[in-house]
């Protein structure tokens, strides 16, 4: 079993002008692998209007690849690189030969998902070159216990190539049995921390239990941007959201705005860059911190399956199309407005959450399965019909059982039964939906339960 736990050390005065000079020295080498490999691409391509019969067209270079690449390191390392745009000179003899090796294989990875994709198929956009803000890690690949000098009640002290010794300190100890495998070290808005990747061969990885799904042991859950609800689950229950954006865009604005009205360059525009970056990260940490205690909470509800919407986050968050008249002018398409929903998706992170929820229920024995929810909204969930055919419609109420059916809730119930094929089928006749599909008079005893269980809860 491998797993990593970060940690914040500590560096001196000079370690950070070190580090410093470091991240400096692998951002100009990962761009200049990155620039080659694009001169590459560019070279070896031809347009859709030149014809090769009469063009002509040289030899095509060789493909740039990690080992081609990380074999110029001993030959820069000779002598000074003279940066083009800024005339600094950088010595690469000063960084540690497996940090430099990782930058190689960092690059080769990002331009490998461009142009070949993942192990699913999977293309990532064109790789970008790094700035001072973007590059911020460092990985030591041949790490061992050995790097650990000394070890004390809440400190460790850790020797780095080239670097000497830090002071790391030790919020969780280190498991028994656990061998370091690999350090990386990371500069945040706060600090330096260090990231230690532990392996011990002996424990086993986490395997999700071979359990079939069943009513009992499953639950639906509905992402939700109504007010200030996170999650709706299919057992009734809302749970809140933090909304940490929304909270904190009153303090990022009085920030930045003083940031844009210092001069370029200066040392006072340099500060509230920082200390803006300190509120962004103060944001994200905040995020992070509900969303797994929002994860562990449903964990602990003993369920084996949780069935989520298979969200199209990066749709929902897009601009709307340009609308332009005949004259060229351009027309309303609601991007105003639709400006603070996608506003209201990436403060809500709901990737982030069922990545985080999929790690927790791993160690507990659970899966969290993705479903796509259409129509799952829309329908009632105890009786397979139609009714909330506008998302302004918030709840029901059922004349016939004398229940208020809530539409988060409801949509929560129906993709629990998506997730265990009890879901009706939707079919659209002469512009009509119908829904076709029966349900059982248990599964339907179960569901008015639960909405009406959710109906006599007090709202916060």
């Amino acid at each position: 079993m491998k797993t990593t736990y970060q940690y914040r050390f500590y560096p001196d005065t000079n370690q950070k002008l070190e580090l410093n000079h470091w991240l400096r020295i692998c951002r100009y080498w990962y761009n200049r692998q990155i620039g080659d490999r694009f001169d590459w691409w560019e070279m070896n391509r031809t347009t859709a209007n030149a014809c090769p019969l009469i063009a002509s067209i040289s030899a095509p270079r060789e493909r740039p690849n990690y080992y081609s690449q990380k074999q110029q390191l001993p030959v820069i390392k000779k002598d000074l690189v003279k940066v083009f745009h800024s005339g600094e000179l950088l010595d690469f003899k000063q960084v540690d030969s497996t940090v430099l090796q990782d930058v190689s294989k960092r690059a080769d990875k990002a331009f490998e998902r461009f142009i070949v994709g993942d192990s699913k198929g999977g293309k990532s956009g064109k790789p970008r070159f790094k700035t001072e803000a973007d590059y911020r890690t460092m990985t030591f690949a041949t790490a061992s216990n050995d790097w650990i000098k000394l070890v004390r009640k809440n400190w460790i002290y850790i020797r780095l190539p080239k670097l000497g010794v830090v002071k790391v300190r030790l919020h969780r100890p280190i498991p028994d049995g656990f061998t370091v495998k690999q350090a990386s070290v990371t500069k945040k808005a706060d600090g330096w921390f260090i990231q230690l990747m532990l392996e011990d061969p002996s424990v086993p990885e986490f395997t999700p239990d071979e359990i079939t799904p069943t009513w009992g042991n499953s639950i639906g859950l509905d992402a939700v941007l109504h007010e200030d609800v996170y999650l709706a689950t299919s057992e009734g229950d809302k749970l809140p959201s933090l909304k940490p954006l929304r909270k904190n865009q009153s303090k990022l604005d009085r920030i930045s705005i003083k940031r844009n009205k210092r001069k370029r360059g200066s040392r006072a525009r340099r500060k509230l860059a920082k200390r803006e970056a300190k509120q962004h990260q103060r944001i994200a940490r905040s995020r992070q911190d509900i969303q797994y205690k929002t994860a562990h909470k449903l964990v602990k509800t003993g369920a084996k399956f949780f069935f989520c919407e298979d969200l199209n986050l990066k749709g929902l968050t897009k601009r709307n199309k340009v609308k332009q008249g005949d004259d060229g002018t351009y027309l309303p398409n609601g991007q105003s407005a639709k400006s603070g929903l996608n506003k209201s998706w990436l403060d809500a992170a709901f990737g982030q959450f069922f990545k985080t929820l999929d790690y927790i229920a791993a160690k507990a024995g659970a899966v969290v399965i993705s479903k796509k929810p259409a129509y799952t909204s829309m329908v009632l969930s105890y009786r397979n019909e139609i009714i909330f055919t506008d998302c302004s419609i918030r709840d029901y109420w059922d004349e016939q059982n004398s229940l208020m059916v809530d539409r988060d809730i409801n949509a929560a119930i129906n993709l629990k039964r998506l997730g265990l094929d009890i879901f009706p089928s939707i079919k659209r006749r002469s512009g009509n939906l119908s829904v076709v599909g029966s349900i059982d008079d248990s599964t339907i005893k179960e569901i008015l339960y639960t909405l009406d269980r959710a109906a006599k809860m007090p709202t916060s």
